[in-house]
């Protein structure tokens, strides 16, 4: 018999692998992620075996969610009273149908990943939508998951949202639309999970991304990133008020309660009409930023203090809610899903006419051309600034502008997915390619992190120190020393900022320098005490030195308000079992197999504690 070490490699938390303020990119099925946005903590740690498992069937409370249908959504009945033909034509686009519960328009399918050897299928039964997973073999797995939402409207894809305990969940598997032999789409791997060996079933259902696909989503617990009270969302896709605006536009929203739905619009109650914008008398930033909020990405995006995505409404300053980072000089082209603003920003057209150009110059939020006008459609919008004369020389054998200048192209960070190309090219040139997602392949001279759109004025060292910090986590010693800059001046501008004092915490302990992080890490804590990367990194500190019943404490709490990072839950059961606790060891485990029933490691660790190869006997 052996007993449990430190001395195996442990869990470490990064400045971005959680914190809901600062995130990197990530891509999936969406009109935005069902973000973003985080990089994974990788479990280094060496597995001895596999062992078997069977899941049971988890029960779950029924999702309540109106169909996002022309005639049934209730979040724009009230607005299509009088607006019947704008909302008839609206209801069709992709906005108004990008979620909804999981049934509807649903397609089951099934496909082998090649990767986990996992059978995954999704089908109707009893009603409701249902995911399994299937391994047999030495790794034998059996499992499945009720699906009881949908993000994604289909137009490139649909991602679904299972919950466990409350805790909402993207499924690991995405359905992309136009590929495959499976009519209406192909199911595959999302993009996070493409290559992995295991059954992913923790990735988080973001407010970010249900602020992009739903109306009047519910807000996380407070301490929890994806912890939600049920509806999940009350009304499917994008209701007018999300352009329009609605008593809140007239001030900025700080905080939205848990179950609280916005009201409806006042103008819809009858006149004098209140609350109601139109964005084109909106000033240009204004505006844009209407559409910004879900179509532009960026290399980094950092909310403000106090502040989240999901608080934004029509008509306040996006940037001070969240500001969006873009990399600049690293010679090389990017393309991601949901950045068309900033593709387009780099066009000659957009620089050309500045502010007058904007997304609804060529496209009408209610309507989109049916695909047989779709060719003059487009056309018009270029001739309305180039002129028939131009057109009357250039190429009149193509009268698909769009085909040339804007052509149909590969978006790498989000697998299966096309989109045109908003740069606007005049010389049709080969797709321009995104090499990868990863800032670990940031060159390290002449790149420059900056603010976009440009900031009115200096831009804080804030938003630079955590940008900068995000990448750094994934392994960019050049955005290492850029953050490294930042944080130094941030920590003295912003003293009390607990996203810059967890993040300055971490970079000090990575370079050796343990008594400065435990002193940013606890002051961290004290601000706010549930800052989970400063209580995860300090807990791993106490448990190197032996103060294991602070470390336990720490981590129980994290891991209560995070159960699906099984990092936490791992170090938690080491820790118990060092301390004399193998019970409550044991427990911690099969609590990290409940909802990462595939993870090696947990199961290694419970057999070790059940066969006694491990004993936790306190010494």
């Amino acid at each position: 018999m052996t007993s449990a070490r430190w001395n195996s490699p442990t869990l470490r938390v990064s400045p971005d692998s959680l914190p809901s303020e600062t995130r990197t990119v990530r891509g999936d099925v969406r009109s935005r992620p069902l973000h973003k946005y985080r990089t994974s903590i990788s479990l280094a740690i060496a597995f001895l075996c596999w062992s078997f498992l069977s899941i049971p069937t988890n029960a779950q409370i029924e999702p309540k969610v109106a169909q996002s249908s022309a005639s049934s959504t209730p979040g724009n009945e009230a607005c299509a009273r009088c607006h019947a033909a704008i909302w008839a034509s609206y209801s069709t686009k992709p906005m108004a149908l990008g979620s909804g519960p999981a049934t509807q328009d649903f397609i089951p399918g099934d496909f082998t990943d090649s990767a986990s050897g996992v059978h995954y299928r999704v089908y109707l039964e009893d009603g409701h939508a249902w995911l399994s997973f299937d391994r047999d073999g030495a790794t034998s797995l059996h499992g499945k998951r009720r699906l009881d939402y949908v993000i994604g409207s289909g137009h490139r894809g649909k991602t679904y949202v299972f919950s466990d305990e409350g805790f909402a969940f993207e499924a690991p598997i995405n359905l992309y639309a136009g590929h495959g032999a499976v009519p209406g789409g192909q199911w595959d791997m999302t993009p996070k999970y493409r290559g992995d060996k295991e059954v992913p079933l923790t990735l988080p259902a973001a407010a970010s991304c249900l602020h992009c696909h739903t109306s009047n989503a519910q807000i996380p617990e407070e301490g929890t990133e994806n912890k939600y009270s049920s509806p999940l969302f009350a009304h499917g896709g994008i209701t007018c008020e999300r352009c329009h605006g609605d008593d809140l536009s007239h001030g900025v929203v700080t905080k939205k309660k848990s179950g609280e739905s916005a009201p409806e619009s006042a103008h819809a109650a009858g006149p004098p009409p209140k609350g109601i914008i139109n964005p084109a008398k909106l000033s240009p930033g204004r505006r844009d930023a209407i559409c910004m909020q879900c179509h532009l990405e960026g290399n980094a995006i950092v909310e403000q203090p106090g502040r989240h995505l999901y608080q934004f409404r029509a008509g306040n300053d996006l940037s001070e809610f969240v500001r969006y980072y873009v990399l600049t000089s690293d010679g090389k082209e990017k393309l991601r899903a949901v950045s068309q603003f900033e593709a387009l920003a780099q066009s000659v057209c957009k620089r050309s006419a500045g502010d007058a150009l904007t997304c609804t110059t060529c496209h009408d939020p209610h309507s989109a051309p049916k695909p047989a006008e779709r060719v003059a459609y487009y056309r018009a919008k270029c001739l309305s600034c180039h002129g028939d004369q131009f057109a009357a020389k250039h190429h009149v054998e193509q009268q698909d502008c769009t085909a040339c200048h804007m052509p149909r192209v590969q978006a790498l960070d989000v697998a299966h997915t096309q989109d045109s190309d908003h740069r606007i090219l005049r010389v049709p040139a080969a797709p321009p390619q995104n090499p990868s997602a990863d800032p670990a392949a940031i060159p390290s001279a002449d790149t420059q992190l900056v603010q976009f759109p440009p900031a009115n004025g200096p831009e804080s060292s804030r938003g630079l120190a955590l940008a900068w910090s995000s990448m750094a986590a994934a392994g960019s010693q050049y955005a290492a020393e850029q953050a490294k800059k930042f944080l130094t001046e941030a920590t003295v501008q912003n003293p009390d900022d607990p996203l810059v004092l967890q993040a300055l915490g971490y970079m000090e302990e990575s370079r050796g320098m343990p008594l400065q992080a435990r002193e940013h890490y606890e002051h961290a804590l004290h601000v706010n005490p549930l800052a989970l990367d400063a209580a995860a990194n300090l807990a791993l500190m106490e448990a190197q030195q032996g103060n294991f019943d602070r470390a336990i404490a720490l981590w129980k709490s994290a891991f209560t308000r995070y159960p699906g990072r099984s990092n936490l839950g791992i170090n938690l059961a080491r820790a118990q079992c060092l301390s004399g606790h193998g019970d409550e060891s044991r427990a911690s485990i099969a609590r990290v197999l409940q909802f990462n029933p595939d993870l090696t490691l947990a199961h290694d660790m419970l057999r070790q504690l059940q066969s006694g190869e491990v004993k936790c006997d306190g010494k």
